[in-house]
């Protein structure tokens, strides 16, 4: 290998909930380098979510983005001239980073008037187990399930 690996950045937690995970959440969410734009909304959604189940917010969040986040996944791998698709876990980092652009494009795909809407939507949806976010998820587990009998080419 000619290159080292790149360095993992270390993400600054965000000032309201003191937490590494929201503050990752809110830079996927943000576009064009507007981070209080992108925070506006997320705090808002949070709280959206937070009045619709009654639940306290974090908690909502938490618990759509655990629903949302992928255990197994297919990978490609080439063998012997044909390409497989072999089902592998997938590494918690991954995990969280797949949940959150799921929410977060699912999000955007919703009916609702407002991003902050939206969002609320797509989070209270995931919090209880439906919504299109975690459909991408039980699809995906449903794709690794299929493919089983590759599991022999894991690398």
């Amino acid at each position: 290998m000619r290159k080292k690996r790149a360095e993992k950045r270390r993400v600054l937690p965000d000032p309201l909930y003191n937490d590494i995970t929201v503050a990752r959440f809110i830079n996927n969410l943000m576009e064009d380098g507007k981070k209080s734009t992108a925070r506006r909304i997320f705090y808002s959604a949070l709280e959206l979510a937070g009045k619709r189940t009654s639940q306290e917010p974090l908690e909502v969040f938490r618990k759509a983005l655990n629903n949302a986040s992928p255990m197994v996944e297919v990978r490609s791998r080439r063998v012997g001239g044909s390409t497989y698709q072999v089902p592998m876990e997938v590494r918690p980092d991954r995990r969280t980073a797949l949940g959150i652009r799921w929410l977060i494009k699912y999000a955007t795909d919703r009916r609702e008037k407002s991003m902050q809407e939206k969002l609320a939507g797509e989070l209270v949806a995931a919090a209880n187990g439906e919504g299109s976010s975690v459909k991408k998820r039980e699809d995906v587990h449903r794709m690794a399930d299929a493919n089983r009998a590759f599991a022999h080419f894991r690398w």
